[in-house]
């Protein structure tokens, strides 16, 4: 009587065979992600422990929108030397003394210009930069020949990348409220604060990521720590309506424990996170690609960088953390403790006639595995359950019911003559 579908449910069941991707395509539950959650617990708390040490004592690399700096830009194209981005870097080391934050080429053909973003330098410094500039690469004015006065250098002060940095805490913290509304209402209270610990998970690894690599922060970084919020979100909320779905009715029935069923449900949704994740990453990948390679614009490769590292840890809190959180909160629920109790009670007596021992009566509300009619009641509890969640039953049936079956096999299986009966 042992269900395919169900994850993990007696020791002595066989698991289901096949290969990986066989497993993962047909989401039989062979996957016990549920089980295996102190494991996932331990990874998760190491990495943000990790994460938020870096934070606290390495800080961020940030960027001259947040620190303040010097800018300095110039055509491309000159009478001199070309103007890559090594030669610039070179030509600046020599007249200011030190490397500057950044380098980069904006723009393609007669319309690009190269980019300069450096501390805060002072006359003296900008004077002897903007003169090794023009001696090496003369760059063109608007007339056609080479002019200094194509070398623009500006300030860029810190004040707006705080104001950036603002408005973006109190966007995350508008969002967080509304998303634990939502989730409360449209799931239960358990799910929405799973899906919280997801998220923060996500938000603080994608911070903690950029503190020890050492990336720059901007405020495209910043923009793009928001986007990547809901593609979170939207992943954990996937695997929630099936678990949701396959819990349904859970108390009435002693098949499947809370954690199993949720197990189940992160089975049939696994293929599904992964290709999403596949997908989404894909686009983001070539934006980069094409936005820092091909193009040059710095700030699609700040905004894509955060998108590719928010992705992949949500992709993976969504998969392994979300869903054995709600395990562990659901359980606090006497309810759920008890239907986990009759379920190992069912399992024990089914157990019993195998070792030899007299099979136990069950419960007033526990099925008796050796009564065929209360057996049958259980299973059509089980499949009335099962498609009101929308999930696939067993096909099963008691001895005495076949039996009654194979007896009217002439009536059951004949086919009609067209004859009138009198």
């Amino acid at each position: 009587m042992a269900d395919s579908t169900g994850a993990g449910e007696a020791k002595g069941a066989a698991a289901p065979r096949g290969s990986v991707f066989t497993r993962l395509y047909t989401g039989t539950g062979a996957f016990d992600v549920v089980g295996k959650r102190k494991l996932w617990y331990a990874i998760f708390g190491t990495l943000v422990l990790v994460c938020i040490g870096s934070i606290v004592f390495r800080g961020f690399n940030l960027g001259i929108d947040f620190t303040g700096g010097t800018q300095i830009q110039f055509p491309a194209a000159g009478a001199g030397a070309p103007a890559t981005v090594g030669d610039v870097q070179a030509v600046y080391e020599q007249a200011v003394g030190q490397e500057p934050a950044a380098v980069q080429t904006v723009g393609q053909g007669t319309g690009a210009s190269v980019l300069i973003r450096s501390e805060p330098l002072d006359l003296s410094q900008i004077v002897a930069l903007k003169q090794a500039l023009f001696d090496r690469f003369q760059p063109l004015g608007q007339s056609g020949t080479p002019s200094q006065s194509a070398i623009s250098i500006s300030d860029v002060s810190g004040t707006w990348g705080s104001q950036i940095t603002r408005q973006a805490l109190i966007a995350l913290a508008v969002f967080l409220v509304l998303v634990t509304i939502f989730l409360a209402f449209y799931f239960e209270r358990a799910m929405a604060a799973a899906a919280l610990v997801a998220l923060v998970h996500d938000v603080v690894v994608t911070m903690g990521v950029y503190s020890i690599v050492g990336f720059e922060v901007t405020p495209a970084t910043a923009i793009g720590l928001l986007t990547i919020l809901g593609f979170s979100l939207y992943d954990t909320v996937v695997v929630f309506d099936k678990v949701k779905e396959n819990t349904r009715g859970l108390l009435g029935l002693t098949r499947r424990t809370y954690a199993e069923a949720a197990n189940l449900a992160l089975n049939q949704t696994l293929m599904r996170s992964i290709n999403t994740s596949l997908i989404a990453v894909l686009p983001v990948l070539g934006l980069m690609i094409v936005g820092v390679g091909l193009l040059g614009v710095g700030t699609l490769g700040d905004l894509a960088l955060v998108q590719i590292v928010g992705i992949l840890a949500g992709a993976l809190s969504s998969v392994l953390l979300a869903t054995p959180v709600l395990v562990d909160l659901k359980q606090r629920d006497p309810r759920i403790r008890e239907q986990a109790r009759r379920v190992a009670a069912r399992r024990a007596r089914a157990a019993a006639p195998a070792i030899g021992e007299s099979p136990v009566a069950g419960g007033p509300d526990e099925p008796d595995l050796t009564d065929d009619d209360g057996l049958a009641g259980e299973l059509r509890r089980e499949r009335a359950m099962a498609a009101a969640a929308g999930v696939p039953s067993r096909t099963a049936a008691s001895p005495r019911r076949s039996a009654g079956r194979d007896a009217r096999g002439s009536r059951t299986t004949a086919r009609p003559t067209g004859k009138r009966r009198r």
